[in-house]
């Protein structure tokens, strides 16, 4: 299976092109619509041969894979112009014109483009720049398509209706032959340029437009606010109009001691004791680790290994059976102070004594992120909930915005921040407008709406969202000058300070096109997930796939027999897939959608392959697990479950 669209011109017109053309950059594409091979292309190799056996000067040759991905070449070649004099592409015209337009060196077309079938080519995040005429005038024209570029498609020269640089045609068009004069002239080739000889276009070869408008807007917008992310179904019509409910407390709860990031908490309650809501029942493991506190009052009937929902190992828990009066613990009471008078030290101090963890699925301790250590601009509240099916955040946004705001407030004094932000996806209408109103008297918080685009609400993009700033690799949003927490943690601060609640309970959406009666809840931590369905009236086919989480990155459940964790921000009950992956194709939509700029068809043959070093270099530890890839790929390849097998083996092999 091959479907390249291109081929290296033949020798003889090869030969005149590099006459008088010395230190040369050989950039070449890897090849997309192909099977995908770990072997280099032929083609660099051979035209680096020629132009040897022709005395010239090759200063490099660079390969590189979907060309015309403008966002990664450009920072895959950016210190590779330097020696060169000269640039020759081999790729088709959609990967020449990306180089030419910002090498700053005059650019050739090695390979013609060529057509296969209608669609097929440049499906990279590219406007439509190639018309794979087969007839390729890149070379006459300094990297600019005069088929595409001009919308009459003159060959030799501009009309001379042009005004104002726009085409007289499509006013919103800029004159394609202006633009090639500007490049010969940035490149002080004009007289070049103008000693051309008549071009002559042959109009029976292919000539097919390949990007319909709806294709092309998607591009467009792409882009807007992070590279990359898809628009899944959102399906939040479920259950967003259905108000929070308490969910009837539990006659039973299995209470695990991994809930967060870092050291397990070690139970400090032992079979037989009676302990009361809000009681502390498990220690922090570490610094990196989180108390756990009873969710309701009764008797410790085990501490023993049960099934951890998300992991899926065994892990220590504790069992305490309800005695029916949810009796509080005595240290559950306000901590009387004011955020005037309360110090920094005391909040972090709270956070970590009220066991407050992240809520938006790291579970990454509070009190650790709030002992920040360099200077912090912005605190960001993840108020998107850019999962699809999810509604917990935005019933929590509508009926505790004043608790959420409290949190900010509280965040912002502990690390210093000059500014609290809370992002809302565009698909909520109601918290914008409720959380504009709530924060309008308030000078430092803002609201920023983003427009709604998955992943959205993984931090790094929020922050290349809101602050226009990248994280680097390997790097931490306090390394960019920011914090970001999710703003159902905001509420639980909020309980911890003004309440004395430690984080006992969460909102929890249960819903899909399986669930009999989709809703949202405040559920005890340690609660059933079974009670959860069976409350909302089951599921409506024995077939349909629970997952706890979101579809996209949420985990599948082999039991109900599992409790909610301070992280479970809904249940699901959907259509199980019965795909049948098949080999890879290297389409390129992996690499076109991934929001942190990898290249994702690499990771399942390493991974198939055991190349772990191979994973490492191309930084896997990078990964989000968002699912972008696998919800995009073509063949339907389970890149998620490879990418996790790669970090662990990494992990291991660092260990």
């Amino acid at each position: 299976m091959d479907y390249t669209k291109f081929k290296l011109k033949p020798t003889d017109e090869l030969t005149p092109l590099l006459e008088g053309k010395d230190k040369l950059l050989v950039v070449a594409c890897n090849k997309c619509f192909k099977e995908f091979i770990s072997e280099d292309e032929p083609e660099c190799g051979e035209l680096e041969a020629l132009a040897k056996s022709l005395g010239k000067t090759v200063v490099g040759c660079a390969k590189v894979d979907f060309l015309c991905n403008r966002t990664l070449t450009e920072k895959k070649l950016a210190d590779s112009f330097a020696d060169a004099e000269n640039v020759f592409v081999i790729s088709c015209g959609l990967g020449i014109q990306t180089v030419a337009d910002f090498a700053g060196k005059p650019v050739y077309a090695a390979a013609d483009s060529f057509s296969l079938t209608a669609g097929a080519h440049g499906m990279a995040l590219t406007e439509r720049k190639c018309e794979a005429c087969g007839q390729c005038y890149l070379n006459s024209t300094a990297g600019v398509c005069p088929i595409v570029d001009c919308s009459k498609s003159l060959v030799n020269g501009q009309c001379g209706g042009a005004k104002n640089g726009k085409c007289e045609v499509n006013k919103d068009m800029d004159c394609g032959w202006e633009k090639i004069y500007r490049r010969y002239e940035q490149q002080g080739r004009v007289d070049e340029l103008l000693n051309q000889p008549t071009q002559l276009r042959d109009h029976s070869k292919v000539n097919f437009k390949f990007v319909n408008d709806y294709v092309k807007s998607v591009r467009e917008s792409r882009f807007e606010g992070y590279y990359g992310g898809v628009h899944p179904s959102e399906g939040k019509e479920l259950s967003e109009h259905c108000g929070l409910v308490p969910f009837p407390a539990p006659k039973t709860v299995v209470i695990p001691m991994s809930q967060h990031l870092g050291a397990p908490a070690e139970p400090i309650v032992a079979a037989g004791d009676t302990v009361h809501v809000g009681q502390k029942i498990g220690e922090a493991g570490g610094f990196v680790s989180s108390p756990i506190h009873s969710s309701i009052s009764g008797k410790v009937i085990a501490v023993e290994p049960r099934l951890h929902p998300t992991s899926g190992a065994m892990v220590t828990s504790v069992v305490i059976e309800s005695d029916g009066k949810n009796t509080l613990h005595e240290s559950v009471k306000p901590y009387g102070k004011s955020i005037d008078e309360i110090t920094a030290d005391e909040i972090v101090e709270i956070a970590r004594e009220k066991g407050i963890v992240g809520m938006g699925g790291a579970g990454f301790p509070t009190s650790v992120k709030l002992k920040v250590a360099k200077p912090v601009e912005a605190v960001l509240l993840n108020g998107c909930e850019c999962e699809p099916l999810l509604t917990a955040d935005h019933r929590a946004l509508l009926e505790y915005a004043d608790e959420i705001i409290f949190g900010l407030k509280v965040m912002i004094k502990t690390t210093n921040a000059e500014r609290g932000v809370i992002v809302i996806e565009d698909n909520k209408h109601d918290a914008i407008e409720l959380l504009n109103a709530k924060v309008a008297d308030i000078p430092n918080i803002e609201v920023v709406v983003a427009r709604t685009k998955y992943p959205q609400g993984a931090e790094k993009m929020l922050i290349k969202r809101v602050l226009g700033r990248q994280v680097p690799s390997g790097g931490l949003p306090l390394d960019v000058g920011a914090i970001v927490a999710n703003i159902s943690t905001a509420k639980a601060l909020s309980d911890a300070i003004q309440l004395g609640m430690p984080l006992i309970e969460r909102v929890v959406t249960v819903t899909g096109e399986k669930i009999k009666t989709p809703g949202n809840f405040v559920v005890k931590i340690g609660t059933p997930v079974s009670e959860l369905v069976e409350y909302c009236g089951g599921v409506t086919c024995p077939s349909a796939t629970i997952k706890m989480g979101g579809p996209m990155m949420g985990f599948k459940l082999s039991t109900l027999d599992v409790p909610i964790l301070k992280a479970s921000n809904g249940i699901i009950a959907i259509e199980s897939d019965e795909i049948t992956p098949v080999e890879c194709i290297k389409c390129g939509r992996c690499v076109d959608v991934c929001p942190m700029e990898l290249q994702p068809l690499y990771f399942q043959k390493q991974s198939d392959e055991q190349n772990w070093q191979g994973m490492l270099d191309k930084n896997v530890r990078d990964c989000i697990e968002c699912r972008s890839c696998e919800y995009i790929c073509s063949s339907k390849i389970s890149l998620v479950s490879k990418i996790k097998a790669g970090k662990k083996a990494i992990q291991e092999m660092k260990a």
